[in-house]
């Protein structure tokens, strides 16, 4: 074999498995972070539905997922070819028309589950599917305005996923959860903000005004650190004491401490100006996150 047929070789093997290329398109950070959050949110309910509820609320919660991810790569296909290069439509490892049916797929079929499971697990399910759509198509795509952007993230995340999942399992809405929307607020607002650091070139270049185009990458990490901090803050000093008859106050304050810790150890080596460096920091933030649907149900298992 050649030096350059040798070179190709993984890549070729690479794009001949369709699971791991639909792995790679559903961007996995963000699949766990649903999965996470739906399990995490089950716990904390407490909930008696059968495990093929569970299963469906999952299953429908990964699908809308996938389409929002899905859509937003579609239509960003030129920006991701400077900033992600790896994703698979940008690599060329996968269609524009397998693509759009996949996302295709990914909307219609957790709309029909959520016909199936009750109105207000329809209605997350729509709304997190409409606000991915406006977030990334025109006319609208919001993706371009960076307060509206913003929203768009911490509204699914904190809201939409919390509210409508949990009322779904639970039939009302708990103050473990209303702290958990309440962290999840400003934590979602720094993922929006901060996923945006590595991104400054291509975005720039095809006029997205994200913050970190507008104020540069360094008052960004500063924003997005501040609304981290701020989030620990409350969950460790606030939600303890009015939150004692539903989870452990040990367990929520000193769990949130050490994130809080860990957050800031991690915070001292990320460099803003480095694309491959500080998208490692933006991935440990998510998986903060993640920790995040560990720790609260922890802490109300433990009450």
């Amino acid at each position: 074999m050649s030096r350059a047929g040798a070179a190709t070789a993984p890549r070729v093997a690479a794009r001949a498995n369709p699971l791991m290329t639909l792995w790679r398109f559903s961007r996995p950070h963000t699949v766990i972070g649903t999965a996470l959050s739906v399990l995490g949110l089950y716990v904390i309910a407490e909930a008696a539905t059968p495990a093929w509820d569970l299963a469906a609320t999952l299953l429908a919660g990964l699908m809308v997922n996938v389409a929002i991810v899905g859509i937003n790569q579609i239509t960003d296909v030129e920006i991701d070819r400077v900033n992600k290069p790896l994703l698979p439509i940008a690599a060329g490892e996968l269609s524009i028309g397998a693509a759009t049916a996949i996302v295709a797929v990914c909307t219609v079929a957790p709309l029909a589950m959520a016909v199936t499971q009750g109105g207000w697990e329809t209605a997350a399910v729509a709304a997190g599917l409409a606000v991915g759509a406006v977030y990334s198509l025109p006319p609208l795509r919001l993706k371009r305005y960076p307060v509206a952007a913003s929203l768009c993230i911490s509204g699914v995340r904190s809201v939409i996923v919390n509210l409508g999942v949990y009322w779904h399992f639970a039939g009302q809405i708990d103050p473990p959860v209303i702290a958990l929307c309440l962290f999840v607020l400003p934590f979602s607002l720094a993922i929006a903000i901060l996923k945006d650091v590595p991104d400054i070139e291509g975005d720039r270049r095809y006029a997205i005004r994200t913050f970190t185009v507008r104020i540069g990458p360094e008052r960004v990490f500063r924003a997005g650190l501040a609304a981290l901090l701020i989030a620990y803050a409350g969950m460790a000093l606030v939600a303890p004491p009015l939150l004692v008859d539903y989870a452990n106050p040990f367990v929520l304050a000193g769990g949130h401490v050490a994130a809080a810790a860990v957050l800031l150890y991690w915070a001292r080596s990320a460099e803003p100006r480095s694309h491959s460096g500080f998208t490692r920091f933006y991935m440990r933030v998510w998986a903060l996150f993640f920790l995040e649907y560990l720790l609260v149900p922890a802490a109300c298992l433990a009450n």
